[in-house]
């Protein structure tokens, strides 16, 4: 009869998987119903990350599967803002930095453009008196040929 002792023990580990999801799945639907309304009813949403409790690993697995788009851009405003559209049309990540780099928020917006990348109404008609001014012809003395209007 065996002993104890001789009965061969073997430990066996499950595949060390990392991490699925944490606040990336809730985050990832959330996602999903913003699009939904601006498929539907045309209503951008902005969802600030820096207000969620990420975990380790949760804002890596969030931004891997939004992965990125062909469209991307950089606005020098009080400090570089970097926006990209995910693979998700309508599905932009805006990350604000300060002028050392640092970062002062993440969002994503759902909407088929972000707002900071939109003209101001105020600056479109500051943009059409500027282009009248351009366009105007210059007073008869100033003119360079030395002819009247």
């Amino acid at each position: 009869m065996a002993e104890l002792a001789d009965i061969p023990i073997r430990i066996e580990q499950p595949d060390a998987e990392p991490r699925q999801f944490g606040n990336a799945l809730p985050i990832l639907h959330q996602i999903r119903h913003a699009l939904l309304r601006l498929a539907e009813q045309g209503e951008p949403t902005r969802i600030d990350l820096a207000a969620m409790p990420f975990g380790p690993g949760d804002e890596e697995r969030l931004m891997s599967t939004l992965g990125r788009g062909e469209v991307e851009a950089t606005v020098e405003a009080l400090g570089p803002t970097r926006i990209w559209e995910t693979r998700f049309p309508g599905v932009w990540v805006l990350d604000y930095a300060n002028v050392e780099g640092e970062r002062l928020a993440l969002q994503i917006e759902i909407d088929e453009v972000p707002q900071m990348l939109r003209t101001a109404t105020a600056d479109i008609a500051e943009a059409l008196a500027a282009l009248d001014t351009e366009l105007s012809p210059p007073p008869a003395a100033e003119r360079a040929d030395g002819t009247e209007p």
